[in-house]
Parts: C-alpha cells; sequence; structure tokens
C-alpha cells in the first residue's frame, strides 16, 4: 500500500505507515527532502505539474507503482479520515484502509455540495469556457461509454472533489486510464500553455469532474469519509469568493484556497 501525500514544499507530514509524501513537481523544484518521493523519476510528467498539479503524482504513480496492491492520494493540506477536524492522529490508518476495501472498492471524501448550481454552471462561473467545452466534446466523441454518466454529473449539484481516492491497483489502472486519456485529448486542442494565474491548473480542475463519471459508468461502490484539514478553511472568504464567481462574472476569480 501506498497513499501519497502531494506537496510542492516541505511540511509537518504524518508518521503513519503507508503514507509516503510526494514532491510534485518535483523537476521544477530544488531542495527536496531525502525522505520525500518525487514525480520526476522514471515514466513522468513533472514538468507539466503547473498545469496538472496533484496529477503527476497519479501519473507517477501510474507507471512506477505497478506492483502496490493499494494505491492512494491525499493532499498536504487533507486527507481522509475518520472524523473531520485538523488533527492528523485522526487520518485513517493502514488497517482501516484495508478492512475498508473488504467492503467497497473506492474510498473517497464526502461530496462537496454547491446546493444553488450545478457542476458545470459552478466550473463554468470560475473558469475558462473552453477546456471544459472541450472536454465534454472528447467525452461524446472519443468516450462515449462514459457520456451519459457524465451528463448526470454536469446537473448534480455534488460531486467528488480534490483527486483524492484510495482504491485497489486494477481500479486505479482503470480511473487513470480514463482521466488522463480524456486529458490527453483536451490538451491537443487548447492553448493551455498560454493560461496564467489559477487557470494554468486547468487539468487539475477538469479531472475533479472525472471522477465521478468513471465511478457511475464502472458502478463502482465506494464510501465516503470526512476531510482532516490541518489548515482551517477561512469559509467567510470562501462564501464572498462563490458568490463573486456567481454574480461578478468579470471579477477576479479564485477558487481552490
Amino acid at each position: 500500500m501506498k497513499i501519497l501525500i502531494a506537496t510542492h514544499k516541505e511540511y509537518d507530514m504524518p508518521k503513519i505507515s503507508g503514507y509516503h509524501p510526494i514532491m510534485v513537481g518535483a523537476s521544477l523544484q530544488n531542495n527536496i527532502p531525502n525522505d520525500y518521493l518525487r514525480d520526476d523519476l522514471g515514466e513522468n510528467i513533472s514538468e507539466l505539474n503547473p498545469f496538472f498539479n496533484e496529477l503527476t503524482a497519479l501519473y507517477w504513480a501510474k507507471y512506477n507503482l505497478c506492483d502496490e496492491d493499494i494505491i492512494g492520494l491525499d493532499h498536504y493540506r487533507r486527507y481522509l479520515g475518520k472524523k473531520s477536524g485538523h488533527k492528523l492522529q485522526n487520518i485513517l490508518n493502514k488497517q482501516q484502509i484495508y478492512d475498508a476495501l473488504d467492503e467497497v472498492d473506492i474510498l473517497l471524501p464526502k461530496q462537496r455540495n454547491y446546493f444553488i448550481e450545478t457542476q458545470k454552471v459552478h466550473y463554468l462561473n470560475a473558469h475558462n469556457h473552453e477546456p471544459y467545452i472541450e472536454m465534454e466534446k472528447v467525452i461524446r466523441e472519443k468516450f462515449p461509454k462514459y457520456l451519459p454518466a457524465f451528463e448526470i454529473m454536469e446537473q448534480n449539484k455534488k460531486a467528488h472533489l480534490f483527486n483524492m481516492s484510495i482504491m485497489k491497483q486494477a481500479d486505479f489502472q482503470s480511473y487513470t486510464n480514463f482521466i488522463f486519456g480524456v486529458l490527453d485529448e483536451v490538451a491537443k486542442s487548447i492553448p493551455f500553455e498560454t493560461y496564467v494565474g489559477q487557470e494554468k491548473r486547468v487539468f487539475g480542475f477538469l479531472s475533479e469532474r472525472l471522477m465521478d463519471t468513471w465511478l457511475y459508468t464502472e458502478k463502482k461502490t465506494f464510501r465516503e469519509f470526512p476531510i482532516v484539514a490541518t489548515e482551517k478553511t477561512n469559509w467567510l472568504d470562501k462564501g464572498i469568493q462563490f458568490l463573486k464567481r456567481k454574480f461578478l462574472r468579470n471579477s477576479n476569480k479564485k477558487v481552490h484556497f
């Protein structure tokens, strides 16, 4: 089992068996701690981290952790936990992960509920439209098996976000085959290298809409877990930013923070 903890900087990491910090965008960084994994060894897309974010860790795992039975991804600030809060001792341990995967296929964070707008509307309010529209086209034309679930996801107000999950190797390969297959096609059709600000993180944002598309198409069973967040969320700021994105379309947009 390897649960990767994606990070772009040195950070206080949990000392729990099975968890391994990985420096994403390692090819672009200096002074990486010796006990951190790197996403730039073996087959990798480390240099594309500004556009793919934590997905460069998933890509690295896909090709370099093929002998692991279980693969997972958390963030240095977010983990799947027994209960929500800010204490690292509340994150899932190895035995809890094994026990849960004996009963379901995938372990996921609790769904984020946007209440007043659908996933499609939320994305288009917060980001450039071109990548999302191109993703719809790619799924329709090249991955039609997934289109019904994608269209359901678009109209849902809830989604499993953050690109966080824990699953067995076979499911991990199926999931990553799908997301990187779609994103590779989208990359051929959009000028992502010209994007600035938060829009540079385009593939990380797009992929958040692909988890549920894959999950429901492949009819995978899952269990949701609360998030242990090592840094407190400023809910007032998040609420203000949400309203700005929805009602002030030309304002500076701020999404994940």
